[in-house]
């Protein structure tokens, strides 16, 4: 899918891209078109495999070249050209801004303007509502107060956005509900400690799904080269902070102060209570049920119910804990 939020270099030899991580040039170059996620890339592409967690995904991904450390090179199909490299995400850190340069700018729209009433006729809208270029916003829609919607964000139909609320890079369904102070679609919280500064560009974009309610003061941050995604008839509570990637599946309950950290992948049916935290890049499965304040640190099967840090199953969580808890 085309990305109308990032602007994209044409296609880049890959003599330019190895120069770029301070590899030796080869004697047949070719172009590559773009820089993507195993599960996202083409044969034109080029991805990364850093961790075994995506075993799964290296075999099974399109992509004819790799940018990767040595340890997993036997690990990957031989019909896959590697890059190797010491640092695999600092090297797509640097590929990915030789694709989008202006991946790491995220200040403000300067083309944003007062709404025109005439192009929005059936708008009902607050004071100082500002909207950048290209945005499209559905039938019966409604935005509050000093909301600004930055370009090329879709809203679908039977809106209701919020006062002071701040969309970019995203594209929003039907019958969804933004509540006051959400900030949605900002850049993700990647850097490299100890490399001075470098940080982690972020191409994707956030999409959330029809009858979506995100609660007051919510902070979605986009995807990094993959989206992050709110599933159909998902509820979000105030105070939730969802990071880059994650991906949040239907008719999901999150409570206030839920922290989701990068690329996580929630299951449909899921409901945590307040104050719980998911460790990155972990699945949980559908129908899990996780008690407030729990410690997520590994991957959840279905159909669970799990409590305490780090999270175990309710029942030898109170068996555990029987001392202070009231087992009936």
């Amino acid at each position: 899918m085309r990305n109308s939020f990032f602007k994209k270099k044409n296609d880049i030899e890959i003599n330019d891209i190895l120069k770029c991580l301070g590899q030796k040039k080869i004697k047949n170059s070719f172009k590559i078109r773009n820089i993507a996620d195993l599960e996202n890339s083409g044969r034109r592409d080029v991805s990364f495999f850093h961790s075994k967690k995506y075993f799964s995904s290296i075999k099974n991904t399109k992509s004819n070249l790799v940018i990767t450390n040595a340890k997993f090179k036997d690990i990957i199909p031989k019909k896959i050209k590697t890059i190797l490299v010491s640092n695999v995400l600092l090297s797509v850190a640097k590929v990915t801004s030789l694709f989008y340069p202006n991946a790491l700018d995220d200040s403000f729209n300067d083309d944003i303007l007062p709404i025109n009433k005439k192009k929005f006729k059936k708008l009902k809208s607050g004071y100082n509502v500002l909207l950048g270029k290209n945005v499209k916003i559905g039938d019966n829609c409604s935005i509050g107060h000093n909301t600004i919607i930055e370009s090329n964000v879709s809203i679908g139909d039977d809106c209701n956005i919020g006062c002071n609320v701040i969309i970019k890079n995203s594209i929003i369904g039907n019958n969804t509900n933004i509540l006051d102070g959400a900030i949605i679609g900002k850049k993700g919280f990647g850097f490299f400690p100890g490399v001075k500064n470098i940080r982690y560009p972020h191409i994707g974009i956030v999409m959330i799904g029809d009858n979506v309610e995100i609660g007051c003061n919510n902070t979605i941050d986009r995807g990094s080269l993959s989206n992050t995604i709110i599933g159909d008839g998902t509820f979000l509570d105030n105070q939730v902070h969802i990071a880059h990637n994650v991906k949040i599946g239907k008719n999901c309950i999150i409570t206030g102060q839920v922290g989701f950290a990068g690329s996580s992948s929630i299951g449909n049916n899921v409901i945590i209570g307040g104050q719980a935290g998911i460790s990155g890049h972990l699945k949980i499965g559908d129908n899990v049920k996780i008690g407030g304040g729990s410690g997520v640190i590994k991957n959840i099967p279905s159909n669970s119910n799990v409590m305490g840090y780090p999270a175990k199953s309710i029942r030898n969580f109170l068996k555990e804990n029987k001392s202070n808890v009231q087992l009936k």
